[in-house]
């Protein structure tokens, strides 16, 4: 085994060990506005579910080298305190990649990547309407990990509102096979969700 210490290499190598190694990783796609109203898309896989009981997601934004070291997507939660997350199937991927390109704030990502805005009930960001699952989300908490390059900043919502295409149940469940989620790997790299195998849980 290759023993690594952090400590001795650049926070660029680390990510590109982390994202090889954290494997697949879910998509936010994150929908937000600013305080102009002008509406962001983008994608983070850095994303989890936190809690059922309140239902909790949390994402996590990187701080980029440079000028401009936040997303909007940050700037947007903090000025409004809420936002979207969409989940991502295969049929519309290659739009949602098309949101992750570093653009000016004023650039609607919607009319970017011709992805329709749904008006939401609860929050003022719109949902992905191509998108099979939304939840609308309300700013719990921002945690500052670290504010150097390549640091993390994590954004906690409480789900106000699920939205769940009935075309991706079966029953009172999301089935896999209907929702066609995709995920992230290490690079350019994503994976389908298609092959599974079941294991029951020891008693």
């Amino acid at each position: 085994m290759r023993r690594i210490d952090p400590a001795e290499h650049p926070s660029a190598e680390i990510y590109k060990l982390i994202t090889g190694a954290i494997v697949p990783r879910p998509i936010a796609f994150v929908s937000t506005i600013d305080a102009d109203g002008i509406p962001n898309l983008a994608p983070f896989s850095y994303f989890m579910a936190c809690s059922s009981n309140p239902p909790v997601v949390c994402f996590c934004t990187t701080v980029r080298p440079g000028p401009l070291p936040h997303k909007d997507t940050l700037s947007n939660v903090r000025a409004i305190g809420e936002f979207v997350v969409n989940i991502v199937s295969e049929e519309f991927a290659d739009r949602m990649n098309l949101t992750a390109a570093e653009v000016a704030p004023e650039v609607d990502e919607f009319q970017l990547s011709g992805l329709t805005p749904l008006p939401s009930e609860l929050v003022r960001p719109a949902r992905v309407a191509e998108s099979h699952v939304h939840m609308e989300c309300r700013v719990r908490q921002i945690l500052t990990i670290s504010d150097q390059p390549n640091g993390g900043i994590i954004v906690f919502g409480d789900v106000l509102r699920f939205h769940v295409d009935e075309k991706v149940l079966n029953g009172n469940k999301i089935d896999p096979d209907l929702l066609q989620a995709v995920g992230r790997m290490g690079g350019p790299t994503y994976i389908r969700t298609r092959d599974r195998f079941d294991m029951a849980r020891p008693k």
